[in-house]
């Protein structure tokens, strides 16, 4: 008894294909998973059995094993639980493996069944092949930018399996609406223009060369000369983000859990970092998993927009 199911993981900004492969056998009862998953990908024994008996589903008193391939890539995250619950019904017979041709799926599991929404749900959305995708209800905004044919969703693990098993019909649930994002300002970029600015006559012209020839520009002076009014006002020069780069923003603010931009807004992004910023935040890390920093939230695609306001005093 097997079962193989597609998904995803996120290394970095993108998404790396997943597949999902349960198998059921004879013996003293025991979970396993391997396939390089981190902590919290392990985890998801846990989180899994006690969501399947949540749903009212059977759990297993056999050998399971997990493997999530390709066995050489580090999978990250919790993203994994509702592949490996579908798999493990699959294989131990609870739903038809019919009913899982052609889905992919993504998403983390709570432990009353709930389906719960996972960073980066545009990447994995766009690494999954399969004709059909099922994400969790707050990933619907951004997994359907990636024009998929085909985007499903559901509240809980037993809604999922009654849809699956045909025995009702795909929820149409009201998905939330991805809200622009301001970079931490109070005050809407779309308000901040230079032509607002009075005097600087040097520093306008700085930024409307740098604007018109895609040169980086460094603001030094004392505070309260002007630096981060004019960096803020930058936006407002620049030639909106066509296709290609608009998509690149969105992957990699999906990956850092930062909210969207609506899609009418074309403008490339903004990012105003603490002049105490430390060098992970700064150009992206981290011991877990990879987190993009501002120098990557601040990049369009091949546009080069690296908007940073530096302070120097």
């Amino acid at each position: 008894m097997f079962a193989s199911i597609p998904s995803a993981t996120l290394l970095g900004v993108r998404g790396r294909p997943v597949l999902v492969e349960v198998h059921v056998s004879n013996g003293l009862p025991g979970f396993t998973v391997v396939g390089l998953p981190d902590a919290a990908s392990r985890e998801a024994r846990d989180r899994v059995r006690a969501a399947l008996l949540s749903s009212g589903l059977p759990w297993p008193m056999r050998r399971v094993t997990v493997n999530l391939a390709p066995s050489g890539v580090r999978k990250t995250g919790a993203g994994l639980d509702l592949p490996i619950a579908i798999g493990l019904l699959v294989a131990t017979g609870e739903l038809d493996s019919g009913a899982v041709t052609g889905c992919g799926f993504v998403g983390e599991l709570g432990l009353d069944g709930t389906i719960r929404s996972v960073p980066g749900a545009l990447p994995l959305a766009d690494a999954i092949t399969t004709p059909a995708v099922v994400v969790p209800p707050a990933c619907v905004p951004e997994s359907q930018l990636v024009g998929r044919p085909v985007v499903r969703t559901a509240r809980s693990l037993r809604e999922l399996v009654d849809a699956l098993s045909g025995r009702t019909d795909w929820p149409e649930l009201e998905v939330p609406r991805a809200a622009g994002s301001q970079a931490g300002r109070s005050a809407p970029l779309d308000a901040l223009d230079l032509a607002d600015v009075r005097g600087q006559t040097m520093g306008r012209l700085a930024l409307e060369v740098a604007a018109a020839g895609g040169h980086h520009v460094l603001l030094s002076g004392p505070p309260a000369s002007g630096k981060t009014m004019l960096a803020e006002r930058l936006p407002s020069v620049l030639p909106p983000l066509d296709d290609a780069q608009l998509l690149e923003t969105y992957r990699v603010h999906s990956a850092a859990r930062l909210p969207l931009t609506p899609a009418g807004d074309r403008r490339p992004p903004f990012r105003a970092p603490h002049h105490g910023i430390s060098g992970p935040a700064l150009i992206g890390g981290g011991s877990s998993w990879m987190r993009p920093g501002e120098v990557s939230l601040a990049t369009a695609s091949n546009a080069e927009c690296h908007l940073m306001s530096q302070r120097l005093s």
